[in-house]
């Protein structure tokens, strides 16, 4: 196998979070574990920098300021804007200077991220009218019924419209920051980040699964191990009912929890990471599309260009040009 050496850019995309007191310092390094610094092992692809409307300290829900020394004037510099969350009680209104640095640097070009309930500073510029958008599910009602034009969806992860995008709550900031990452630079670049991080480069299912019940009652058991267990056997055909007899119950039953956890079919689920494994080998080796089909378990080079035009409507040969025209022009900057 040719592995390919992952390129550097001296054209980084500029990460800029906008920060309000009080912060909450897991938001925010939510955006700084995928954007910030990883060492040796990732290239640098972005810059990651902070921002607040009064420069100074800034409170933080967990008993510390942070020391942060650029004003709004720094989300003129940004490629992306990111609102870690809006922690303010119910009701309480978003700074007019806030609202229109926002709205400054959207019309400039930048992207627009909302994180949990940094969708609220989104929504309050404007720029979520007549669209989906996600929040924390304990706050989604909120965000309907102050801001109606917004279309909330309360049960997705995350919501990427290309110029805005917003989040669920906590951990989803990560999995639409990764998203972002896939976005920008590619699949390879998005799992090296996720790997650094030790966890999966994307998450299945929706955020209904974590919220309250009306009801209590046993929870279903997890199905960490069984997708552990696929996930190191992509060049293997497995079938539901071997799935089953690993996780020891029907297949009727698996189905069922893949269904209520993931909100997909254990073949769907499987097949996105053949897709995925599929993205990654396209962009960082010069291996064939045969050798890649059974690397990633699609047996042929027939069925691995059907299943990615199916997902993608592209074929693997034009998706590999795509993304190495596109590397060329990054690296010229």
């Amino acid at each position: 196998m040719t592995l390919r050496p992952p390129p550097r850019s001296p054209a980084l995309h500029r990460v800029v979070a906008l920060l309000q007191p009080p912060q909450s310092t897991f938001l925010l390094a939510c955006a700084t574990e995928v954007f910030g610094d990883h060492g040796p092992a990732v290239p640098d692809r972005y810059t990651f920098e902070v921002c607040t409307e009064h420069p100074g300290p800034v409170r933080t829900r967990v008993g510390y300021d942070l020391l942060v020394t650029a004003g709004l004037d720094a989300l003129e510099r940004a490629d992306t804007v990111l609102v870690p969350g809006w922690q303010q009680p119910a009701g309480a209104e978003v700074p007019p200077a806030v609202a229109e640095a926002v709205r400054g640097a959207h019309r400039r070009g930048a992207r627009i991220v909302g994180i949990c309930s940094g969708a609220f500073v989104l929504a309050a510029a404007g720029l979520l009218d007549g669209r989906r958008a996600a929040t924390h599910w304990a706050r989604a009602a909120e965000l309907a019924a102050r801001y109606p034009r917004v279309r909330v969806d309360p049960a997705v992860l995350y919501v990427d419209h290309g110029d805005v995008a917003t989040s669920a709550g906590s951990a989803a900031g990560v999995d639409l920051c990764l998203h972002l990452v896939r976005t920008d630079q590619g699949a390879a670049h998005a799992l090296r980040i996720a790997r650094q991080m030790v966890m999966p480069p994307h998450r299945e299912g929706c955020q209904l699964q974590y919220a309250e019940l009306p009801t209590s009652g046993p929870v279903a058991d997890s199905l960490a191990p069984l997708l552990e267990w696929l996930a190191g056997r992509l060049d293997q055909p497995v079938s539901v009912a071997e799935m089953a007899v690993h996780s020891q119950v029907s297949a009727r039953t698996l189905t069922r929890r893949f269904t209520e956890q993931l909100g997909i079919s254990p073949g769907r689920w499987l097949l996105d990471r053949r897709l995925a494994a599929t993205r990654a080998l396209l962009e960082e080796t010069d291996l064939p599309v045969e050798t890649i089909a059974r690397r990633v378990g699609l047996s042929s080079a027939v069925n691995l260009r059907r299943r990615f035009h199916e997902a993608l409507r592209t074929t693997p040969a034009a998706y590999r040009r795509a993304f190495r025209a596109g590397e060329a022009g990054v690296r010229r900057g």
